[in-house]
């Protein structure tokens, strides 16, 4: 009778797998290695060169022994770990570990050195480590051959605390798996450098199948195909279609090389175009990795949108795609467009583009995506890159803002969402896009709580009012419409950046001007009483008029208001006559003036103008109110970009007890029996809330039970008079309209007197859970909360207690880890800010504690990721000090993996 495997090596760590994007932009499957892996690690090991396998043992080791394998592919998944990278299916490189000492382990790597130079290494490093520090494993120890430069490499540039000895020949390396301020930079620059790359390769292919083609005009593919030969791509393109003649050897009248399969291509394709019906897609794909196509464009129908099976069908399309290296836009996609000189792709299903220029656009839907390019087309407006990535299943706008980060090409991003995806790390990756380049999002099914058809996301539970004030801190230009998407993306593609909110408005309408007046004050800027030129004015006087603005320094920006010359003929084509000399005039003074202030038209025959403006770099609108919000958004975005300079600092509190409150928060969860991963969680007691809090110096007014009016009576001797009694009942708590809560009550007999009140409005004593509290200062109540989104993260907010933040919904959001910075801005930005800051003559209270207060509960909850949810209320503010009067924590097990874990693409 043979003895069962421990517990640990029978349950297979399924949330170890994971699709990593490797530095060339190719695709590898990390997972755990498992007893089938066999025959994969042998056929591996016989892949490796003699150099890395004396490299990886010390000495000649041409073959495994079945010792070898066994114990190679045998783990206990806790004190022995192994991980192989995968493509097609096969071994590229493994890493595993060996529990040597408690919280410290031996580590080792192999690449097949056909893979090596791809990153595969530093990969399997971020999730060797994430896995040893879930097992509860601090530190690795390597030892490398002073000649394995590439594996010491590796170690040293992972960004963490280690320490070097050269001890008989070999070099011994110990590695603290702490995620450091610098591995998790070295992380993200890695992930923003291969993501880059993977959409790339996708939008500049050196050569292109279009696979699904039809003979006859009318198909999707053979649109695709003839707007790609239209274009005037660059790369070598070919059709592909099983139904073609075997003797056909071009498509006419594309003239393009065509083939019944890919396998019959005499040469490598980066970029193929899947037009097929859904169930013939598996087997193209299967088709194309065989064949070591770089990327699909999956123009097919037939998956998420069309209900639970389609959703399974294109899970497995992802899985089949990445199990080749592919990375895959749609599926349902639209297409995508890149205007490169050296690329002039235009793989998509609209036979018009625009023309080149420095907006890049990505979509999540096809129908607006059209909407867009036309917008584009009819403006002037010239487009560097367009994505329109239908269910987005994989390649997604986070994947986008990778590629644009660093684009030379891309002056501003422009988005249409319609789900975030990954709201973590599309947070972080905007504000790092942000500082260098606008990112502009119009966000659709913004009051919908359910994702739109094709969407596979995590559920959120924050209000769209949220989600706009974390776009805010991150630098996102958040716009209602697509057209003010355009509107807003036109502007800061033309011209540099207001310098402030001072507005110069000048025009030949006095009405227009007052117009326009009036929507700068509506939007926050800081306008000048318009100039009237009057309706005489010539090109010559717009000339001179804006000239002078462009160089007055109370001035940031300038408006040009214009209508029709009176006596021009108002029945003569838009961009001729008066208005195309009126053109050149304001043209002639923004190019003398130099590019150090916008200058925006608002004139509706100038809009078809765009060409002739685009030139100077000046954009024009039909309305005052388009123009206006557009500069407006500017504005923001200029500020934010100033104040992003100096972003504030997360400060370190020396009375914080981080140990302390990790083993209360162990406790409870053992206690309540949580599993691991569990969303509902636990509510902790109000004396176990107390004590975490009271690790992170959060100080919480203590509550003494009042089952009765003698237990009542005894609490208020023991804190001193005067005290308050309230209700803490679930049903009643924050309930203070059902006057539930007694306060300043003198002495005993007023005790007396408010239990009795009490008892008889709302119920009997045990239902009601009365307690005793001492009374704290006047001041201004107010609310703390952070609460764990399944799909945004920790989230800070901030409100004026009762109605301000619960009928008005006047809070304040940040992201956790909020700085100093964060903090300040967010007791501002709420509407009743001003009751703190002494409103009416009423003394102002200290928020410089309640600034600490919410940075305290920000670090709180980013040290213990089982803290899914804190609310303080009421939180009364003094004019000296604050007393928390009531908490409520909320724990549960925190997932396996979060955004700060190892990189790895969403499994949604």
């Amino acid at each position: 009778m043979t003895t069962p495997p421990p517990a640990a090596e029978r349950d297979y760590p399924v949330h170890w797998e994971a699709d990593v994007v490797l530095r060339d932009g190719g695709i590898a499957h990390v997972r755990p290695i498992a007893p089938d892996d066999a025959g994969r690690l042998v056929s591996f090991y016989e892949q490796v060169s003699d150099e890395s396998k004396y490299y990886r043992f010390f000495a000649p080791y041409p073959r495994l022994s079945d010792r070898d394998v066994h114990r190679f592919t045998h783990h206990d998944y806790r004190d022995r770990v192994g991980l192989a990278a995968l493509v097609g299916g096969e071994f590229i490189a493994t890493v595993r570990y060996d529990r040597t000492d408690d919280g410290e382990a031996e580590v080792a790597f192999l690449v097949q050195d056909a893979h090596q130079g791809r990153g595969v290494a530093s990969a399997l490093m971020e999730h060797i480590a994430a896995v040893a520090r879930e097992r509860g494993i601090r530190r690795f120890i390597a030892e490398v051959l002073p000649a394995n430069r590439k594996m010491i490499k590796v170690f040293t540039d992972a960004g963490y605390t280690q320490q070097r000895s050269f001890t008989d020949g070999v070099v011994r390396l110990e590695c603290d798996l702490e995620p450091t301020e610098r591995s998790l930079a070295v992380m993200r620059a890695r992930e923003q450098r291969a993501e880059a790359r993977s959409v790339q390769r996708l939008l500049a292919p050196s050569s292109v199948a279009v696979i699904g083609t039809g003979r006859r005009p009318g198909s999707v593919g053979r649109g695709v195909l003839r707007h790609i030969v239209a274009g005037g791509y660059t790369g070598r393109v070919h059709a592909v279609n099983r139904s073609f003649p075997e003797d056909l050897r071009t498509l006419d009248p594309e003239g393009v090389p065509a083939h019944r399969s890919v396998a019959e291509i005499p040469e490598s394709i980066d970029l193929a175009v899947v037009a097929v019906p859904a169930d013939n897609v598996a087997e193209v794909v299967a088709e194309c990795g065989r064949h070591g196509v770089l990327g699909l464009l999956v123009v097919s129908s037939g998956y998420a949108e069309s209900g639970a099976e389609g959703l399974r069908r294109q899970r497995a399309l992802v899985r089949q795609a990445h199990s080749y290296g592919m990375r895959v836009i749609g599926p349902n996609a639209f297409g995508i467009l890149n205007s490169a000189e050296d690329v002039r792709l235009n793989a998509s299903l609209s036979p018009e583009t625009p023309d080149a220029g420095r907006l890049g656009l990505f979509t999540q839907s096809g129908a607006i995506g059209i909407a867009l390019l036309s917008g584009l087309r009819r403006r002037g407006a010239g487009l560097s890159s367009f994505v329109s990535a239908g269910n987005r299943a994989d390649v997604s706008g986070n994947d986008i803002l990778q590629f644009w980060y660093d684009d030379p090409a891309t002056d501003v991003a422009l988005l249409y969402l319609e789900t975030l995806g990954n709201p973590r790390k599309f947070y972080r990756l905007a504000r790092r896009t942000a500082a260098v380049k606008p990112v502009v999002v119009v966000k659709g099914a913004r009051h919908s709580s359910a994702a739109p058809p094709g969407h596979a996301v995590p559920a959120t539970r924050i209000p769209d009012s949220t989600v706009s004030a974390l776009l805010r801190q991150a630098g996102v230009i958040r716009t209602d419409t697509v057209t003010e998407l355009l509107d807003t993306g036109l502007l800061l593609s033309c011209r540099p950046l207001p310098a402030g909110p001072r507005v110069a408005i000048l025009g030949n309408s006095e009405s227009l001007g007052l117009l326009t007046y009036d929507a700068c004050l509506t939007a926050g800027l800081e306008p000048g009483l318009p100039l009237d030129l009057t309706t005489a004015a010539g090109p010559g006087d717009f000339r001179a008029a804006l000239t002078a603005a462009l160089a007055d320094p109370a001035h940031d920006a300038v408006v040009v208001t214009a209508i029709p010359r009176v006596g021009s003929d108002l029945a003569e084509e838009p961009g001729t006559g008066d208005d195309a000399a009126l053109a050149d005039a304001l043209r002639a003074a923004a190019e003398e003036a130099g590019a150090g202030k916008p200058v925006v038209i608002v004139h509706t025959a100038l809009e078809a103008m765009g060409t002739r403006l685009a030139a100077a770099r000046i954009p024009a609108y039909g309305a005052a109110e388009r123009a206006v919000k557009a500069l407006a958004q500017a504005a923001g975005y200029a500020r934010w970009r100033r104040d992003a300079q100096a972003p504030g600092r997360v400060p370190q509190f020396e009375d914080v007890d981080e140990a302390g409150a990790c083993q209360d928060v162990t406790r409870s969860l053992d206690e309540a029996g949580e599993p691991a991963g569990d969303t509902h969680g636990v509510t902790l007691g109000d004396f176990a809330a107390a004590a975490l809090l009271a690790r992170y110096g959060i100080a919480v007014r203590p509550t003494l039970p009042a089952p009765g009016i003698d237990a009542a009576l005894e609490a208020a001797g023991r804190l001193g008079y005067p005290v308050a009694l309230k209700t803490t009942a679930p049903h009643l708590r924050h309930r203070a309209d059902l006057g539930g809560v007694r306060l300043d009550i003198a002495d005993p007999d007023d005790l007396r007197r408010a239990f009795g009140e009490l008892t008889a409005r709302l119920g009997k004593p045990e239902e009601l859970h009365l307690v005793v509290q001492a009374m704290a200062p006047r001041g201004v109540d107010t609310v703390v909360r952070a609460t764990v989104d399944p799909a945004a993260g920790a989230v800070l907010s901030f409100g004026i207690a009762g109605a301000p933040s619960e009928l008005l919904d006047d809070m304040a959001h940040r992201l956790v880890p909020a700085t100093d910075r964060d903090v300040a801005e967010l007791v501002r930005s709420i509407k009743a800010a001003p009751l703190l800051f002494g409103w009416r003559g009423a003394e102002p209270v200290d928020t410089g504690a309640l600034e600490e207060l919410l940075l305290r509960v920000s670090l709180l909850v980013d040290d213990l990721p089982e803290v899914v949810s804190v609310d303080l209320e009421p939180v009364v503010v003094a004019p000296a000090g604050l007393t928390v009067l009531g908490a409520s924590v909320r724990l549960a097990r925190p997932p396996a993996r979060t955004d700060l874990g190892p990189r790895a693409l969403s499994s949604f």
